[in-house]
């Protein structure tokens, strides 16, 4: 016995057509193969709610996200607060090594302000350049006497230790100004000399000048690009930076910095200190009272680190079969209705939620890893930085995941739908708005950096330019032009003006305009119905439409489906309208490989106007259980 299956002609409601041109006789035994492989489609495009109430399948994997979220940003809260005050106290410690070792420094400089109320710490006098060191030796010389902080020498025996002074020069540098002739060569080389600690102990008053006479050590400011003193403290720190209440050791590399490479006659001086966490052999019976503590913090960053595993295996292993599923499908239309999926029912096999989901787990297990060490104190410097930035993108991207489950319901759902629909057309439209931002960054910099403070350099330029677009300080920006040449003054006014006036009243409105028009396309295809492809119209089968009919947005009355293919005539033609056409007509131009570009980042095609339904529910429930 066969069965004739009646075909939708190309461009009705379902919007697929070109596999349902002929009647296709199908043998009552491959009728059996066609209505498996529906049910299994259609439980695998159901959300995790419609999946229970069908099969009372347990959503493991939304139990798990919900689980991991909590987890995780409770971990991240505790991981702040240990690396906020390892922050603090390695600044603090720094502004404390610039009031001891630093000649004139008072406390305004270490307020960050903008526009800067003082100028840079500097020396313009030999004079001044070997009194700033013989202050900084002198220091380090009664650091004990002196210093609150529990300071102390890198010798063993705690006596002063030896500090060096460095010189980097060029090879050959000498001016004659008389009659503007010089000898230069433009190789650098480094000199160093120790100054010991019998030179400088108290209470003896070190001089630098006669000490570099007494050595030959000859510094030539002509020459002279940066000079260093280089010396290395000892501290400990009773109450730990971390959970765990127990004494932390560690060695400042204390470096004070003279800045002679413009040559300008002002040499800049700045103070570095590196901190290097280092073990303490001190009494360690407060380590006994924390082991509970310590093991409830690490049993912390395992329980998150076996999660994200779970998380990483579950997800990974839904994907793999997706793509089993898939090669299926592909089979299965080409053998029964000579279809060729294309590309976009293709990925809708592949669920880039999922691949958010991995990609957060990784950067989450790795920094936690990197957590259990450093508190272990097994990893200090750069790792806080590098721990951070794991934890913080992965929890940042762990939130975001939220928006997953908030589109099984349709009111979330549409906002969801309007950012996926509007990111194509506003990514091609901040590629138009890049290219003139970046001319107006370029020329501001260019002609107004040398007079105005925010325009110094291209990273500030832009920043204020972009703040100008968000309306910040806008009279700031034009009050603190500078009016040494009234050329460039005029200049900057006509420059601001235009710039306020393109970007803040024609590219924002178009931006929103852009965002809004998706906004009303996404609530009329939830008035109308959603256009399908070839692959949903198979899923909802004619059977289930009749039995649906309620649900306008999977089935509708043909009067209905008419007026949805009414509106996405209408909704394409508007597009065309404007400018972007269909996609296969477009990649022969450049225009077309930005679309591509565009299409490929945003993970959609446009511009189709119909926005394609995800798994997890942006239709209605496509079985009835």
């Amino acid at each position: 016995m066969n069965v004739t299956i009646q075909n939708q002609d190309e461009g009705g409601s379902g919007g697929g057509g070109d596999y349902l041109g002929n009647r296709i006789p199908i043998e009552n035994e491959d009728m059996a193969d066609v209505e498996k492989m529906r049910r299994t489609l259609q439980f695998y495009f159901m959300n995790p709610f419609e999946k229970w109430s069908a099969r009372r399948q347990f959503p493991f994997k939304l139990s798990l996200q919900v689980i991991k979220i909590i987890f995780v940003t409770f971990q991240l809260c505790l991981f702040a607060t240990y690396r906020s005050a390892n922050v603090n106290y390695v600044m603090d410690n720094k502004i404390s090594f610039s009031h001891l070792f630093l000649r004139d420094w008072n406390s305004d400089r270490e307020i960050t302000t903008y526009p800067e109320t003082d100028g840079p710490l500097a020396v313009y006098t030999k004079d001044d350049f070997y009194d700033s060191i013989d202050f900084a030796v002198n220091a380090y010389a009664n650091i004990r006497d002196r210093s609150i902080g529990p300071y102390f020498y890198n010798n063993s025996d705690g006596t002063v230790a030896s500090l060096n002074f460095c010189q980097e020069k060029y090879d050959t540098g000498e001016i004659f100004g008389f009659n503007e002739s010089y000898i230069f060569n433009g190789l650098t080389e480094t000199e160093c000399v120790e100054i010991p600690a019998d030179a400088m102990s108290p209470p003896k008053n070190f001089s630098s000048q006669q000490f570099f006479q007494d050595q030959s050590y000859i510094i030539s400011f002509q020459s002279l690009l940066e000079a260093h003193i280089r010396f290395t403290l000892k501290t400990v720190r009773f109450r730990d930076l971390g959970p765990l209440k127990s004494p932390d050791c560690f060695h400042f590399e204390v470096d004070i910095r003279f800045n002679n490479r413009d040559h300008d006659g002002q040499m800049l001086i700045t103070l570095e200190a590196n901190p290097e966490r280092v073990p303490c052999n001190g009494n360690m019976d407060s380590l006994a009272n924390n082991r509970l503590e310590r093991f409830l913090w690490s049993m912390l960053n395992y329980a998150v680190i076996g999660m994200c595993l779970l998380s990483f295996i579950l997800c990974c292993r839904t994907i793999y079969r997706a793509q089993i599923l898939k090669r299926n499908a592909i089979t299965f239309f080409q053998k029964f209705y000579q279809h060729q999926m294309n590309v976009d029912e293709r990925l809708e096999f592949l669920n880039f939620w999922f691949l958010l989901i991995i990609f957060n787990d990784v950067l989450i297990i790795i920094g936690s890893a990197m957590k259990e060490q450093i508190e272990n104190k097994e990893l200090a410097g750069n790792a806080w930085n590098i721990c951070s930035l794991l934890l913080g993108v992965g929890n940042l991207l762990v939130w975001f995941g939220v928006l997953r489950y908030l589109g099984f319901f349709n009111t979330y759902n549409v906002l969801i739908l309007t950012m996926k629909r509007a990111t194509p057309n506003v990514l091609r439209f901040l590629i138009c708005a890049m290219l003139i931002y970046a001319g107006f960054t370029f020329c501001g910099w260019l002609i107004l950096g040398p007079y105005h403070i925010k325009f110094s350099s291209i990273s500030t330029t832009s920043e204020c330019l972009f703040a100008i677009i968000n309306g910040d300080d806008i009279f700031g920006t034009f009050a603190s032009m500078s009016s040494k040449s009234s050329l460039v003054w005029w200049f900057c006014r006509v420059y601001l003006y235009a710039f306020c006036s393109l970007f803040i009243y024609v590219v924002l409105s178009l931006f929103i305009a852009l965002i809004m028009d998706a906004y009303e396309t996404i609530k009329l295809y939830y008035t109308d119905g959603f256009q399908r492809s070839v692959l949903q119209e198979f899923i909802i089968g004619a059977d289930i439409v009749s039995r649906q009919s309620v649900s306008p947005s999977l089935s509708g009355s043909p009067g209905s489906r008419s007026q949805a293919q009414n509106n996405f005539s209408r909704q394409q033609s508007v597009t065309s309208e404007m400018g972007m056409g269909g996609r296969r007509s477009s990649l022969t131009t450049a225009g077309g490989i930005l679309d591509t570009i565009v299409e490929t980042i945003c993970g959609c095609n446009t511009p189709s106007p119909d926005p394609k339904p995800s798994d997890e529910g942006e239709t209605q429930p496509l079985l009835e259980t």
